[in-house]
């Protein structure tokens, strides 16, 4: 039995830049399909909840493309809910992806994550146990806010026992994977150039990253349940060396809701397609729906 070793670094303020990681898995790709700017500074993670309602459930069926065949490798559900913490009204957010048998084959993939969020859409907690490929991790965080400052608490455990711990604080809003998603939603991109970058912070678990988004502008395009939806089209890219590369782009819903209606991701193993299967429980009336 290997012996548990243990790893605490304190922070005293987050990393400006952080680089990429070409590993990212499957449903890290996944939830940035949806982001656009974070909050200014004077804030504080703070908003107004205008695109979801307890009780939205959202299916999305996952593809693999190997040899220039496309093979089904799972599904996703986004599910949202009310609950408390702390004794304070709260959102609970709950992502789950599963690979299929066939997929297995060529990359293994069991994710759950769960998010907890305040009324007022700022980041209380969140956990993301992860089995993709050979590796297995943990990701939990706590935040907390005080004296003008975001602080937050990560902790990553490994397969072999492993824990590194990390404690950041910043004057900017720090988001877990979900709750970036859900405060994204509320945003009116209208406002963006099409070229326009868009960076926001994310806590991955034992560190910060600035992501960069990339606004292209709006095109027409047919979900798996073949409704065609009126959509916003972004990219989240990665440089190195100074060259940009695309790493996903992503379809969301031009109306209140900002769901997602197809991701197509470029990974170290491959290509993959996250495509809208169905929704239910929508706060808004679809409005980007075209044809059906």
């Amino acid at each position: 039995m290997k012996t548990e070793r243990k790893r605490t670094e304190i922070i005293k303020t987050m990393i400006e830049t952080g680089e990429t990681n070409r590993s990212r898995g499957f449903v890290w790709l996944l939830l940035l399909f949806l982001l656009w700017p974070a909050l200014p500074a004077g804030a504080q993670c703070e908003a107004k909840n205008d695109a979801f309602k307890s009780g939205e459930h959202v299916m999305y069926d996952l593809y693999f493309n190997w040899k220039f065949v496309w093979v089904k490798a799972g599904l996703a559900s986004l599910t949202t809910n009310a609950t408390t913490y702390h004794s304070k009204p709260a959102y609970r957010i709950n992502l789950l992806a599963i690979g299929s048998s066939k997929a297995d084959f060529f990359f293994k993939m069991r994710d759950t994550l769960t998010s907890v969020i305040g009324e007022k859409m700022e980041p209380l907690s969140f956990r993301k146990g992860a089995e993709e490929g050979k590796r297995y991790t943990v990701d939990e965080a706590r935040f907390s806010y005080r004296d003008g400052l975001c602080y937050v608490n990560q902790k990553r455990t490994y397969r072999d026992g492993e824990v590194v711990e990390t404690l950041l604080s910043d004057s900017r809003c720090i988001y877990d994977m979900l709750s970036i998603l859900a405060q994204a939603r509320s945003y009116n991109p209208g406002d963006y150039a099409i070229g326009q970058h868009i960076k926001f912070a994310m806590a991955t678990g034992k560190g910060v990253e600035d992501q960069t988004l990339i606004y292209r502008g709006a095109k027409n395009i047919t979900a798996e349940n073949d409704t065609t939806y009126r959509c916003l089209v972004f990219s989240l890219v990665e440089y190195k060396k100074g060259k940009e590369k695309e790493v996903i782009t992503f379809y969301i819903t031009d109306d209140r809701n900002h769901l997602p209606v197809r991701l197509d991701l470029y990974l170290n193993f491959g290509s993959a397609k996250a495509f809208l299967k169905t929704v239910k429980g929508a706060r808004h009336p679809l409005t980007s729906i075209i044809a059906k």
